[in-house]
């Protein structure tokens, strides 16, 4: 299993929880982005950079991963193709995305953005608090706990 991070949304907060649990299992993250970040000296943490552009790195991440990997991102589109391909999709606040909402949460994206196209003002998300910190790094470690050491592509 590795860890994917669509790490150009990806709060600096997460990404630091999410180097020490590559840090503490050994598992593989990458971070995609079309911009560089620094990642700390580590074998198994590394940075991908991909040519500016809508959808790059999701279009990358998608391509990269495997059924049973776990892919970081705010982004439902990408969460859903994820999903689709057999991984696993968590978002920074620590939602996990399934097969059994993320029908729901792509139809309540489509219906936001097209009341934005529109022109009416929806707001962006609420800043992330540290409620939402722990919930991610809670169902982290709990994702880790139950799939780094099996293994497993099964749908949580």
């Amino acid at each position: 299993m590795k860890i994917w991070v669509d790490a150009d949304a990806c709060p600096v907060v997460i990404k630091d929880i999410l180097f020490r649990a590559a840090e503490r299992t050994g598992l593989q993250l990458t971070l995609v982005a079309n911009q560089s970040i620094r990642v700390p000296p580590a074998p198994n943490i590394k940075m991908l950079r991909v040519a500016p552009g809508f959808d790059v790195a999701d279009n990358e991440i998608v391509k990269l991963s495997a059924a049973g990997d776990l892919v970081i991102t705010s982004d439902i589109p990408l969460a859903a193709e994820v999903i689709e391909k057999g991984g696993y999709a968590l978002s920074p606040r620590g939602e996990m995305y399934t097969t059994d909402n993320i029908k729901a949460r792509l139809t309540m994206r489509d219906f936001m953005d097209s009341l934005r196209s529109s022109g009416i003002d929806t707001g962006g998300p609420p800043a992330l608090n540290q409620g939402d910190r722990q919930a991610f790094a809670n169902h982290l470690d709990r994702f880790l706990a139950k799939h780094a050491s099996q293994g497993t592509s099964e749908q949580s």
